[in-house]
């Protein structure tokens, strides 16, 4: 069984990085834009790269929130599909999984 404060812990540590990261990017991308078109041009794209870094994020903030629902409930670090344990080693890496490797890859 895993220690659920420690990958609580974890998993807040996370939430603060990422809220910083998503902060920074909409600060970022509420900077004016400049009048020169090829300088525009850049910004935009520029700007494409940001909302899609910040879609990642976001997507990230929603799986760590479920993660913590899991801590909540007492199943995180429990297969959703076999509920066998899921390994350390994966909780590590992936500190939202809830599939176990194998369940996750498909190799029964």
């Amino acid at each position: 069984m895993p220690d659920l404060t420690h990958y609580g812990k974890l998993i807040a540590d996370r939430l603060k990085e990422l809220g910083a990261r998503i902060h920074e990017i909409d600060d970022e991308l509420g900077e004016p834009k400049s009048a020169d078109l090829n300088e525009q041009a850049i910004d935009l794209e520029d700007d494409e790269v940001l909302e899609s870094l910040g879609a990642v994020a976001q997507k990230e903030v929603s799986l760590l929130q479920l993660a913590l629902g899991r801590i909540a409930d007492g199943s995180y670090g429990i297969c959703q599909k076999c509920a066998e344990p899921i390994s350390e080693e994966r909780l590590n890496a992936v500190l939202y999984a809830p599939l176990c490797k194998r369940c996750a890859t498909g190799s029964q």
